[in-house]
């Protein structure tokens, strides 16, 4: 089976994604090539640091690889968290309770028809010519007023998908996957990859 170089650490993204090219690719995380660097993402857009995040392993490890970046934009706060959101209560690593508990503090008393948002992912590749492509997915949504569901990660809890009666924390990973940004880009990237063959 072919190989994809994914630039992240991030587990649940790496699981994610593996979810939904099974047995179509074999997806590497950057541990299974024996990266452990926390690589630098300080771009101010997804896709500036989805570029950076595939530039710097392709650089230092001379392969093809893809990197994504995601980011909750909610329409009442300006689109914060936007490309802050895996550290958008400060500190270090990716805290996404305390992410998720100031985004609903930052909400509270706005009422749930002005609660819009939506996830959007940009998902880099780099081919083994060193060329750049770009793939996008975006899934509308809502913020609930306090987290429902223990499946999925990160804002999952607290975001329902729009026409859904429930949180992408509470749908099964095939549900999820089927509509959400990251399954969205994912399917473009896979149409792209294929196509290439």
């Amino acid at each position: 089976m072919e190989r994809l170089i994914f630039a992240t650490n991030n587990t649940h993204k790496l699981s994610e994604l593996r979810q939904i090219v099974a047995g179509r690719f074999d997806v590497l995380g950057l541990e299974d090539i024996g990266c452990r660097e926390d690589i630098p993402e300080d771009a101010d857009t997804l896709r500036g640091n989805a570029l950076a995040k595939a530039r710097w392993v392709a650089e230092r490890y001379g392969t093809p690889c893809f990197a994504d970046d995601t980011g909750l934009e909610v329409d009442a706060l300006g689109g914060e968290p936007g490309v802050h959101s895996a550290r958008y209560a400060g500190g270090p690593g990716h805290d996404a309770a305390a992410n998720t508990a100031l985004l609903l503090s930052k909400l509270a008393g706005v009422p749930q028809n002005q609660r819009t948002a939506r996830f959007r992912t940009v998902i880099a590749y780099i081919d083994c010519d060193g060329a750049e492509h770009l793939f996008y997915g975006v899934v509308e949504g809502e913020i609930l007023a306090e987290p429902a569901g223990n499946a999925g990660f990160g804002y999952d809890p607290v975001f329902r998908p729009q026409g859904w009666d429930c949180s992408f924390a509470e749908a099964s990973p095939q549900e999820k996957n089927k509509i959400s940004h990251r399954g969205r880009a994912v399917a473009q990237f896979m149409d792209y990859i294929t196509n290439q063959r």
